[in-house]
Order: C-alpha cells, then sequence, then structure tokens
C-alpha cells in the first residue's frame, strides 16, 4: 500500500533523513518510534509533500507520489 524507497531529505546542508525505506501493508498497524530529532516528522511531511525529497521514491497504491503537491496526495 506505501513503499518509501531510500529517500533523502536536506534542509539545507544538513541531511534530515539519509535512505530510509519501508513497507507498509493494508491493513496493518506502523508506528515510528525515535528520540527527538530523529526525523520521525520528517518523515510524514515527505510523505504528505510538505518537504521535498533530496532523492528516493514514495509510493502510494501502485502510483508514485513524491513530487505531487500536497493537495493531491491528500
Amino acid at each position: 500500500m506505501l513503499t518509501i524507497k531510500d529517500i533523502v531529505v536536506r534542509y539545507g546542508g544538513v541531511e534530515a533523513l539519509k535512505g530510509i525505506s519501508l513497507r507498509v501493508e493494508k491493513g496493518s498497524v506502523t508506528t515510528l518510534i525515535g528520540a527527538n530529532g530523529a526525523g520521525k516528522s520528517t518523515c510524514l511531511r515527505a510523505i504528505s509533500g510538505l518537504v521535498p525529497l533530496a532523492s528516493g521514491e514514495i509510493w502510494f497504491e501502485d502510483r508514485r507520489i513524491d513530487g505531487l503537491a500536497t493537495e493531491n496526495i491528500v
């Protein structure tokens, strides 16, 4: 259902996410757990299109959604 492949997000010269990959199957419950500053919110912002990817891909229901406007993803 949701597949994240090697996503990288940068804020200026700082890499906030470095090659994150994740697969969430339909009907499953998935959580992101980590310390403050680990990139949980940045990952969710990237999925929703609020921050651009430096590289990688985000797929939802067999459709690539990275690069789409937030309102189109929602």
